[in-house]
């Protein structure tokens, strides 16, 4: 009877050190999901919405303090003359993405404040945050934080 119990501790211990083992793997494959919600931009005080567009997702901006000011603010910056009269609320600011393990890699995201659209790359930073950094040609980048909105 000892032996079966100590087969039993032995396999009970197996099993919880696969099952630890096991979580962060588990964890980093979902975290791509994360991204999905309501976001908060550090330029302007924008807000972002990150939804599944097919396999990818995509993300329009909802406000900026632009666009509080002036709802009926139009993409005047942008570098295409045919696209300067969309209005800024809702247009679509980021898609193209390609889930890469744990990030979203080989998208675009679109600045309405310069008209510029840069390659993109969107990576979860913890539940509530997302690291998001826009590249004119590597290595000139730049990153900026997202927050969550709850």
């Amino acid at each position: 009877m000892e032996r079966s119990h100590m087969r039993l501790t032995k396999h009970a211990t197996v099993a919880f050190v696969a099952a630890i083992v096991a979580a962060p793997v588990t964890a980093s494959a979902a975290a791509p999901e994360s991204v999905l919600g309501m976001w908060r931009t550090p330029s302007k005080h924008g807000v972002v919405e990150i939804v599944r567009c097919g396999t990818s997702i995509c993300g329009k901006l909802l406000e900026s303090d632009n666009i509080r000011s002036n709802p009926d603010m139009r993409d005047e910056n942008n570098k295409d003359e045919g696209k300067r009269n969309r209005r800024l609320k809702g247009l679509q600011i980021l898609g193209g993405f390609d889930r890469d393990s744990a990030k979203w890699t080989g998208g675009t995201i679109y600045n309405p404040e310069d008209g510029g659209t840069y390659k993109a790359t969107i990576t979860p930073a913890g539940a509530d945050t997302l690291k998001l950094k826009g590249c004119i040609v590597w290595p000139l980048c730049k990153t900026q934080t997202w927050t969550r909105i709850n």
